[in-house]
């Protein structure tokens, strides 16, 4: 994949906070903390995956990438241009080069509208005109992602989920963009048709040039389609690295948790990972825990994690962890746990 030296998309301390309101005059009591200031860049090309578990700001960070909600702190830089805070007047053309594939191929499809109108609405929106006028432009999208181009005049309840997610696919190329940000892109589909979808991405990617920031949940989903990875914990990014090196030698506890919940098809390597399984739930983010957010539930965590938060710091090269006892580190021991916070085969046991 190519690679420029300036950041495509650069984002700084992004945070976004929902109110919380109580009572007829609707006074603020606090707020959601649902992305609480993480920051990384995208180079031109290459695709950054976002996982985490239901609830960690994934789908919030992408609509704030796209600018479909407000963010509350931080900064935003797409091509070169701060986007923080712009109107919506002024980005409205950079629209045609930020786009977005949303989760579900069901609701995000208009079912009173035909798949031509649906692809061609970008057009009409940006008032573009083709060389072969619309329909043909359309037409060829179509075709481009895997559909029959006499498909343009039928309904979206006239095709199957797989084939409703080419129609969203088709709809977020119609202007070409540089940056696409793909909202669990393919967890609303049947198994048999993820890898379609996945490769059709890779092969659009590749023959477009195109830039992706995929939010999934699904862990071999993410490794198969990104170059370097970042877990998201609770509004916070806990560990950001190279695909190899994150699911090759994973440094945050969370990240090794979510790596032992990947099935594995061979039977006989089963019995050689151990299954992390953590309890409890995950911490409310109008009310998250102090220092480290993963303490509540890490088998490692000591006094030192209740009270001091730890930085995203890089402990190799391109590996940044947030955690004060990271594993897989070359040449240093784990530390041993503290009492009463012994590790037993297949558990881990929630620190209070």
């Amino acid at each position: 994949m190519s690679r420029a030296s300036e950041p495509l998309l650069s984002v700084q301390g992004l945070e976004k906070h929902f109110p919380v309101t109580k009572g007829l005059l609707k006074r603020q009591v606090g707020a959601v903390r649902a992305v609480d200031g993480i920051g990384f860049d995208v180079v031109k090309g290459e695709t950054l995956g976002l996982v985490g578990e239901s609830g960690c700001g994934k789908t919030t960070t992408g609509r704030l990438i796209t600018r479909l909600i407000e963010p509350t702190g931080g900064k935003i830089v797409f091509d070169g241009r701060d986007i923080t805070h712009m109107s919506q007047g002024r980005l409205r053309p950079l629209r045609r080069d930020m786009q977005m594939i949303f989760q579900d191929p069901y609701s995000s499809l208009n079912p009173r509208h035909t798949v031509g109108a649906i692809v061609g609405a970008p057009y009409r929106i940006q008032g573009i005109k083709t060389e072969h006028g619309v329909k043909r432009a359309v037409q060829e999208i179509l075709e481009l992602v895997g559909l029959n181009p006499e498909h343009y005049n039928r309904y979206p309840h006239e095709f199957s989920g797989g084939q409703r997610q080419r129609i969203g696919i088709a709809r977020t190329l119609a202007l070409k963009p540089k940056l696409i940000i793909a909202d669990e892109p393919v967890s609303a589909l049947d198994v048999s048709i993820q890898a379609q979808v996945v490769n059709l991405l890779e092969d659009l990617q590749s023959e477009l040039d195109l830039t992706y920031v995929v939010i999934a949940h699904d862990l071999s989903v993410v490794r198969h389609i990104s170059d370097r990875v970042a877990v998201m914990y609770l509004g916070k990014i806990v560990e950001m690295a190279d695909r190899t090196d994150l699911y090759g030698s994973p440094m945050h506890p969370y990240t090794n948790a979510l790596l032992s919940a990947v099935p594995i098809p061979d039977v006989r390597r089963r019995s050689e990972r151990e299954r992390i399984r953590l309890q409890g739930d995950v911490p409310s983010p109008l009310n998250p825990p102090p220092a480290c957010r993963f303490h509540t539930r890490c088998w490692k965590a000591q006094e030192i994690c209740r009270k001091v938060e730890p930085p995203l710091t890089a402990l190799a090269p391109g590996h940044q962890v947030a955690c004060h006892f990271p594993e897989n580190l070359s040449g240093d021991a784990p530390p041993a746990p503290a009492a009463g916070q012994e590790k037993e085969p297949g558990t881990i046991s929630p620190v209070s």
